[in-house]
């Protein structure tokens, strides 16, 4: 089969991999869509952990191929594909912290995933997809599920005024969630005319450009106390550091985009204590991959108005580049 491998050193080929004999509880699966994200360029940039050799992809979907025993998928099920796997006996996972298993694997990052024809996948990480569920908004599952993760530790009550750092794809499903969490007023801050054109539409009531707005000065102008929740959604330490400054006394600052390993920023203990701040971390998906599905299913995120850019696993280096660029909101490899 034909996949795309990182072999470190910032170098990603496209290569021909004979695929193994499947195993007791594994599925072999034709890949539809595969999605690409700021983690698959932080790993080609070095920036992010992975295991290579390793074939990307790790947001991704398609069609059981063949089943090993003691499977309950059939040849022509059409599945989503959750890439993290954990241990279950570790202390973490024994409290059902599974995303902070001292021995989490992911699909994609530390074993062979989904920027291939073929995956060789755990039964135990496939969810059966709807009928009629469109092939496109597959590659969106795992973000959202993601995504849904950060909205649950971010607290958001019905009447609250959110900011968002960021108006990518996480930023834009971060707005929509928001949204249908309650949130009256949501603010996003975006350096890109298209994006932020598409955060109004999906219901942003404002949308600033950070180059050109004093984002501090509009969101204590809008709230006149500053935010009751900030999720930074861009992963850099000038807007990690800017999310501490906009949220109001006793508000919730949440840290979702992934800052480069190793960087740092300023930060006065005394002011998180005095202005009693709740600052959290949120990191990937435990128990959230079904009701990513259920969201896109009911529809209560739309990514159809989202730029989005299909290219064939020959051009995953340009795919790379564009969804690094942001000259899309999303790219998308098609395998087949």
């Amino acid at each position: 089969m034909k996949a795309a491998q990182y072999q470190g050193s910032q170098r990603v080929r496209v290569i021909e991999k004979s695929l193994r004999s499947l195993g007791d509880g594994e599925i072999l699966l034709n890949v539809d869509v595969c999605g690409i994200c700021g983690t698959d360029v932080h790993i080609v940039e070095g920036t992010s952990r992975s295991s290579p050799p390793v074939i990307l992809g790790h947001e991704y979907a398609g069609v059981v191929a063949d089943a090993g025993h003691g499977t309950s998928f059939a040849v022509g099920d059409r599945v989503g594909v959750d890439p993290n796997i954990a241990c279950g006996v570790c202390f973490y996972c024994r409290r059902g912290l599974v995303h902070l298993c001292t021995a989490l694997k992911a699909l994609g990052v530390d074993i062979d995933g989904g920027m291939a024809e073929s995956s060789i996948v755990p039964v135990s990480q496939l969810y059966r997809l709807p009928a009629g569920f469109p092939p496109e908004q597959s590659a969106f599952i795992e973000p959202v599920s993601c995504a849904i993760h950060g909205i649950d530790l971010a607290r958001i009550r019905t009447g609250d005024t959110v900011a968002i750092l960021g108006g990518g794809t996480i930023g834009l499903l971060m707005l929509q969630l928001a949204r249908a969490s309650g949130a009256a007023r949501i603010i996003v801050s975006e350096p890109l005319p298209r994006k932020r054109l598409l955060a109004r539409t999906l219901g942003a009531d404002l949308a600033l450009d950070p180059g050109t707005d004093d984002v501090a000065a509009a969101v204590r102008d809008t709230t006149e106390v500053g935010a009751d929740v900030v999720i930074e959604c861009v992963g850099t330490p000038r807007t990690a550091e800017l999310a501490l400054g906009l949220a109001r006394r006793g508000g919730t600052v949440e840290f979702f985009g992934v800052c480069p390993m190793g960087m740092t920023i300023p930060m006065e203990p005394n002011a998180v204590y005095a202005r009693e701040l709740t600052i959290v971390g949120s990191y990937v998906n435990p128990h959230t991959y079904g009701r990513a599905i259920s969201v896109l299913e009911a529809g209560l995120v739309q990514v159809d108005s989202f730029q989005i850019k299909s290219f064939p696993l020959d051009s995953v280096e340009e795919a790379l580049a564009c969804q690094r660029e942001g000259r899309a909101t999303k790219s998308i490899v098609r395998p087949q």
